[in-house]
């Protein structure tokens, strides 16, 4: 698996776009990082939930491992290029897409948020959480006017003694 590998697999992907973060590629859905392509060419990282996670890690070995630190926590898993197939990567990648929809905010899309489902790769799938429309959201409440205070309507106020 090359660099350009992974960019077409991860580019294939409804309405992902490629950007830039920390001076290196990545690669966003439904406006959250999904994947990012390392500096070096030789690692990518996937977010994915930790459940998906600890499969990718107990499957792919020394391919898959998670990142340092919170990320790592959060679900980041680097994956070593050289050592992953075709099949392996396109699966991370759905998992990652899917992720970022399952946590897209519930007051409507972004900009590059997919319009279409992917299709179910060979790894188990979730349930993509459908888009909020504006017609679906309840209608918000008519502001009550604001009247002027007078003397009968103001709060009284007690005297300190």
């Amino acid at each position: 698996m090359t660099p350009a590998d992974f960019r077409r697999l991860a580019l294939a992907l409804p309405d992902t776009i490629e950007s830039s973060h920390h001076g290196h590629p990545d690669f966003r859905a439904h406006g959250r990082v999904i994947a990012t392509l390392h500096p070096d060419g030789e690692q990518a990282m996937v977010r994915v939930s930790t459940v998906v996670q600890q499969a990718l890690v107990r499957s792919l070995g020394a391919a898959a491992v998670p990142a340092n630190g919170a990320w790592g926590r959060a679900g980041c898993t680097m994956l070593r290029l050289a050592a992953v197939d075709e099949g392996a990567v396109r699966d991370a990648l759905l998992e990652a897409w899917q992720f970022a929809a399952a946590s897209a905010p519930a007051g409507g899309r972004r900009p590059n948020e997919a319009k279409a489902k992917p299709k179910p790769g060979k790894a188990g799938t979730r349930a993509v959480a459908k888009p909020v429309t504006k017609s679906s959201l309840p209608k918000p409440k008519a502001k009550a006017q604001k009247t002027a205070a007078t003397p009968e309507t103001a709060p009284r106020r007690r005297r300190r003694s």
